[in-house]
């Protein structure tokens, strides 16, 4: 069992998040990505976690059975909203039992019509303690907004709340953006209020503009209309995805020059553009 936490304080990480796939065509890609990944090294991979827990058994699956194939410790993602905490609990305690140690806890989204969301917690930092309490074989992971979070009341509020949520978690995993600065003032703003814990940048090459596009609206990150622009200018092929590891291998130099504690890569369940995007970074930073 390797905890992120411990990984983090030895070197600098590189890891990739998949999502669990719906289909059978979608599960024999995955699969197809996984082995594809094996000589990338990798330090860790994360499983998504559906909004109100939609894809709660498939992630589950998926995750255990990443980490009963040991190349790499396997991160759940977990939300709490909507979820009560016998249900959370009895998650935990499955994946104790399987050897699942790393967490990365969520608050998740509300209902999109505005009404309650149920269950017995609001806040990511609550499902942090929850994990705690199993121990601490457990290592724990918090998300991080380098522009804030989409229901921030002001830039001070969100700082605060995110330094306090750190503090109380092991490490955290930024919402993807696409320019290096958004990052380190978010490390700089963080460092200012006394918290220094590691905070790995999320990077996603933008093979798909149009999907990005919809998730950077949800998120409230800026989108790159110029990168996606030469990205659709591209022909299809080698050409495109050349445009879209230059633009990453950028992205992610400038962040690992700058200090950054690794790379998390959203990788959409596919390897080549992971791949060609760690040999222009050297393979390995």
């Amino acid at each position: 069992m390797t905890r992120i936490a411990d990984l983090l304080a030895t070197r600098r990480t590189v890891s990739v998040e998949f999502f669990p796939p719906k289909t059978e065509e979608g599960a024999a890609q995955l699969r197809r990505t996984v082995e594809e990944l094996e000589p990338a090294s990798l330090d860790f991979v994360s499983v998504t976690y559906g909004a109100g827990g939609s894809t709660r058994d498939r992630t589950r699956d998926l995750v255990v059975e990443l980490q009963a194939a040991e190349p790499y410790p396997a991160m759940a993602h977990l939300t709490c909203m909507g979820g009560t905490r016998a249900e959370l609990e009895a998650l935990l305690a499955d994946y104790d039992d399987h050897g699942v140690h790393n967490v990365l806890a969520l608050a998740g989204d509300p209902p999109a019509d505005g009404s309650p969301p149920g269950g017995d917690f609001r806040y990511a930092s609550e499902l942090v303690e929850l994990v705690r309490a199993r121990g601490d074989h457990f290592s724990v992971g918090v998300a991080a907004h380098p522009e804030l979070h989409p229901r921030s009341t002001s830039r001070a509020e969100d700082r605060r709340h995110l330094a306090e949520k750190l503090r109380l978690a092991d490490f955290g995993v930024t919402q993807f953006f696409f320019d290096a600065d958004d990052y380190f003032r978010m490390v700089d703003e963080l460092a200012a209020l006394g918290c220094t814990t590691p905070v790995l940048p999320g990077v996603m090459p933008l093979t798909n503009p149009a999907g990005v596009a919809r998730m950077a609206d949800m998120a409230g990150a800026t989108f790159p209309s110029a990168l996606a622009e030469r990205v659709e200018a591209a022909a299809e092929g080698e050409e495109r995805t050349a445009v879209v590891v230059e633009a990453a291998a950028e992205l992610a130099a400038r962040l690992l020059d700058g200090g950054a504690p690794g790379l998390h890569l959203y990788c959409l369940n596919r390897s080549a553009v992971v791949l060609a995007l760690l040999d222009a970074l050297g393979e390995r930073p």
